[in-house]
């Protein structure tokens, strides 16, 4: 079915390959030239008269531009920029300008349209600026015509499928509101699973480790990732996992802005499981050959719990409001928004709130330069609902069992871990705000001609307080609190500050091209918590007034404790970038980073990178072959850190150990609780990246491929110890290493551009594949490490093994070989032949599947007629297994008296034995997702206030084409647990937003 409909797209995309276009000269534009105008003044009349806006760099085309004399004058949009003297490129309501192509005939000047890909596009590389054809290591960027357009929960959300070997998963394609994204670069580099170990830096307008929390999809100009060593070795201590650097809009000189963006979307149900109904329930009761009848019960209703956790009328909502502007010497950019959002689970969603400030200023000499920025955001979360458990309760509920007795009281069964979670839902709240706020400063000076000199603070505060509550009346309060109800109320305060001096030499002189940088960076993180609980409260209302009023805190039986910790980072850190004569390209980095996470022997790492380039194309043998317009091969080295570790590892702390009474007076007793490290040290990835660079057939088609080898050491994980030698039973230290390495695509074809009609298609593909390498020394030893721990009922064990020698994310257990004529499970033991469950023994076990997908792929086609807009986009990922958790716990009948799927009577008729964990429910992950639609209008208006109007509308999560039995088969590929089907899974959705942009 697959290969049917990737020929069905294939063949629809050559028919529309051969749709042509006339070009459109009737729209004439009436243009008056005053003796004073400027170059802006004749572009802001063309923005008044079309839904046109013009993109250009000031200072380079007042120097090549030729106004008219004096008049009045009626053009065509092509007729206006030729005799202006500039080329350009229309992209939908956007116009780059550039100064125009000189032909041989140094005469004529061409008013052809620049290829977008040619216009030295300026990449952000961490403390510094460099144009795209002087880049000599492997950086993606993606500029804001080419994000995803719709409703996002999380920014990075806009370039999912955008970026090569940049893997941004929602897990089971939902849409909860208040999970993040889960974000991995070139696949996994560390066995750690502390905090964001393999999430990339995030870096905004400069600042490293910056919040996404204070950033809107409308806020951002671009993204630049940073893939290899060669790139990233500027961030050192944290750049293994990739850094990505945001850079947001700014005001830009003599034009004035004002801009307004909204949607509205709704998420719908794309698919649930499928469970016995009560009519299922009550037959299956009166069948003789089922073994579980006797302990099935009719309640008498007919109840669907699923359905009865779902929002079906779910709605988010999105308002942002911006104005910019200023003058050459003086811009700025103000921005607020508000946004809610509702999950399609009940009692699951946000309110949000905030804004931003950008300020720049420069004196009279452009000397003297001043950048501030401020953003603040509030966040109201409902976090009450959405709960993946009451999911899981739900498939499980009997379906003969009603939500709610004859008295109007919650209904309840016994059992185990069982409970009604209609009732959890309605007596138990739970809640968090979020209050961030950050700010950045910078102050630039030109000491030199060619020297400048940047100070940089910056500042971050959040605040995150959470209030649980379970009401007097919930089976909870009653089985565990003596109904007394329950209340926790907790505060997490993070704060960071920061501070970077650079000195930044830019010289172009001849044929040669210098930029040296070096600097000083400072980084302290403090983050404090608080939390207390307490119980036996009079009524419902008092824990929200003062939860002191129970009584339980005061008998001794509530709940106190706080925290505090703190770390520094200081780096010096350098880079210099060479070119001579555009086509020999080399850069050189050095960071020499101290952490006060690590031993007192190995405090401080050195970072070093260099990478080389050779432009090709600018080479005289190279002419000849006119179908190459750029051809740039690149190779590069690096080496980056990883400090992600908790804190305090490497120091001797101490740990409460019980009270004793003395004297009538308690005493607290303390004593170690971790084993000291001095030698702790970084975590280091050494990476090695080929690249090719190129632009073909006139911009036709253009792209580029990047090999990787990558090998990280020192691994940091907890080992055993001996103890009484030590301490405690465990130590943090280095030891492993793992090897990684990929294949790299991306390829651009310009399939159709007119000035009426374009058509461009983007690919992008990327291959990897890893291995754990060293898992012991001559001091710590470890056979392997296990991850995925398997839930009851059953002692299952562990789903994912990491081995030495093995791949990263691989299943490991039984091997299916049948059922025994009773329905009974039958493996092959390690000699080949079969055995009886309880006839295994860990020596049968072996590896069985990986999670992890060996290939990602996406494929974005856009078509642009005249004001029309219309995108579409795959996704793809290939070759991993997935564990059908759902399956194996509750598409089993031996699980009757609770509900169970219905597979358990199709695809598992033949078993009747309880849960086994084996390759039996481990299926292919393989899907192609048609992830995106997009169809957008832009108004043409000649109204004197509203500049342009763009509508759209947009769906998400469209379908899946997958042999995968479950929701979705995209689950968490990540880290260290991939592959894993969760039993109680949040519903995948699919959204639909429509959406409006004006500019005024």
């Amino acid at each position: 079915m697959m290969r049917k409909f990737l020929s069905c797209t294939i063949v629809l995309l050559l028919m529309h390959l051969f749709v042509s276009a006339q070009e459109n000269n009737a729209l004439k534009l009436k243009i008056s030239v005053k003796e004073n105008s400027s170059l802006t003044d004749l572009l802001q009349q063309v923005e008044h008269q079309t839904s046109y806006r013009f993109l250009y760099d000031p200072s380079e085309l007042k120097k090549n531009c030729k106004l008219p004399i004096a008049g009045s004058y009626t053009f065509t949009l092509s007729q206006l920029l030729s005799n202006l003297g500039l080329s350009y490129l229309v992209d939908g309501v956007q116009v780059i300008l550039k100064p125009a192509v000189v032909n041989k005939d140094p005469g004529v000047l061409s008013d052809t349209l620049l290829p977008l890909q040619l216009l030295n596009e300026v990449f952000v590389i961490g403390y510094g600026t460099i144009q795209s054809n002087y880049v000599s290591s492997s950086i993606s960027k993606i500029n804001s015509q080419q994000f995803h357009k719709g409703s996002v929960i999380s920014p990075l959300e806009m370039i999912r499928g955008k970026v090569a070997g940049l893997s941004i998963t929602r897990v089971g394609g939902n849409n909860n509101p208040n999970q993040v994204s889960t974000v991995q670069l070139r696949g996994v580099t560390t066995l750690s699973s502390y905090d964001a170990s393999n999430q990339p830096l995030i870096v905004i307008d400069g600042v490293p480790g910056a919040s996404l929390d204070l950033i809107q999809q409308d806020d951002i100009s671009s993204f630049d990732v940073l893939k290899d060593g060669a790139a990233a070795a500027i961030y050192g201590t944290r750049a293994s996992p990739g850094v990505i650097l945001i850079t947001t809009k700014k005001g830009r000189p003599d034009s004035t802005l004002l801009e307004y963006s909204s949607y509205i979307s709704t998420d719908q149900l794309r698919k649930r499981p499928e469970v016995l109904s009560a009519e299922d329930y009550r037959r299956r009761m009166l069948d003789p050959h089922n073994s579980r009848r006797g302990i099935m019960i009719d309640y008498g209703a007919t109840e669907d719990y699923y359905s009865q956790l779902v929002n079906k009328q779910n709605l988010t909502h999105y308002h942002y409001l911006s104005a910019s502007g200023g003058t050459e010497k003086n811009l700025y950019r103000a921005a607020l928004y508000y946004n809610s959002r509702q999950g399609i689970a009940k009692e699951n969603g946000n309110n949000q709130y905030g804004g931003r400030l950008g300020l720049q200023q420069k004196n009279k000499d452009n000397k003297i330069g001043l950048q501030i920025n401020l953003a603040a955001n509030i966040k109201e979360i409902n976090l009450n609902g959405g709960n993946l458990e009451d999911f899981e309760q739900a498939l499980q509920q009997n379906p003969t069992q009603p939500v709610k007795d004859a008295d109007g009281e919650y209904f309840y069964t016994s059992g185990t871990g069982y409970y009604n979670p209609i009732a959890r839902l309605n007596q138990e709240q739970r809640s968090a705000t979020i209050q961030t706020l950050a700010g950045d400063v910078k102050g630039t000076y030109q000491l030199l001609p060619h020297l400048e000199a940047a100070v940089t603070g910056a500042f971050f505060k959040r605040n995150r307080t959470e209030h649980n509550y379970i009401s007097k009346n919930a089976k909870n309060s009653i089985d565990n609190y003596k109904g007394g109800g329950f209340e926790e109320q907790s505060s997490l305060i993070d704060q960071t500050q920061t501070l970077e001096a650079t000195l930044n030499y830019k010289l172009e002189k001849d044929k040669q091209y210098l930029n040296a940088i070096t600097g000083y960076a400072y980084q302290r993180n403090v983050s404090t918590s608080f939390s207390i609980g307490n119980s036996g409260f009079m009524g419902d209302g008092l824990p929200w007034i003062n939860i002191g009023s129970g009584t339980d805190l005061a008998l001794g039986k509530g709940d106190m404790k706080s925290n505090k910790t703190a770390n520094k980072l200081v780096a010096f850190f350098g880079r210099l970038n060479y070119v001579y004569a555009d086509k020999y390209i080399a850069a050189v980095t050095l960071r020499k980073e101290g952490s006060s996470r690590f031993g007192t022997n190995h405090k401080w790492g050195m970072f070093p990178a260099f990478s080389f380039a050779w432009n090709i194309s600018n080479e005289s043998f190279i002419q000849e072959f006119s179908f190459i317009d750029v051809l740039k091969i690149r190779a590069g080295y690096g080496i980056t850190g990883n400090q992600a570790i908790p804190e305090y590892q490497s120091l001797i702390t101490l740990g409460t150990g019980g009270a004793y009474l003395n004297n009538g007076i308690w005493f607290q007793t303390y004593g170690p609780n971790k084993n000291p490290n001095v030698d702790l040290r970084w975590e280091k990835k050494k990476e090695l990246n080929w690249g090719l660079d190129f632009v073909l057939f006139s911009n036709k088609l253009s792209g580029n491929l990047d090999i990787y080898n990558r090998t990280t050491i020192d691994l940091l994980a907890n080992y055993s110890t001996q103890v009484p030698t030590l301490i405690t039973p465990t130590i943090y230290t280095n030891v492993g290493s793992i090897k990684n390495k990929g294949v790299e695509l991306t390829l651009h074809f310009n399939a159709v551009r007119k000035p009426d009609f374009s058509w461009n298609i983007d690919f992008i593909g990327s291959a990897q594949r890893n291995k754990l390498t060293k898992l012991s020394d001559d001091l710590f030893k470890a056979t392997y490490f296990q991850y995925g721990s398997l839930p009851a009922p059953g002692s299952l064990g562990y789903a994912i093994r990491a081995e030495e020698g093995e791949a990263l994310g691989s299943f490991y257990g039984k091997r299916f070989a049948g059922f025994t004529n009773d329905g009974k499970w039958l493996f092959y033991k390690a000699d080949g032949s079969k055995g009886t469950a309880a006839e295994m023994s860990t020596n049968d076990l072996t590896y069985i599947g990986n999670g992890i997908p060996k290939y990602m792929l996406s494929l974005g086609s856009e078509w642009k007629y005249k004001q029309w807009e219309f995108r579409l986009f795959f996704r793809s990922k290939l070759k991993y297994q997935i564990l059908n958790l759902p399956n194996l716990y509750y598409a089993n009948k031996k699980m009757l008296g609770n509900n169970i799927l219905s597979a358990a009577y199709s695809k598992y008729q033949s078993l009747n034995d309880d849960p086994q964990y084996s390759d039996y429910y481990l299926e292919k992950g393989d899907f192609l997702k048609l992830d995106n639609v997009t169809c957008a209008y832009n108004f043409r208006t000649r109204n004197k206030l509203i500049r342009a109007v763009k509508c759209y509308c947009s769906i998400d999560n469209i379908a899946t084409l997958t042999s995968y039995s479950g929701l979705d088969p995209e689950t968490e590929d990540t880290g260290l647990t991939t592959g894993i089907d969760t039993r109680g899974g949040y519903p995948p959705t699919r959204t639909i937003t429509i959406g409006v942009n004006l500019s005024f």
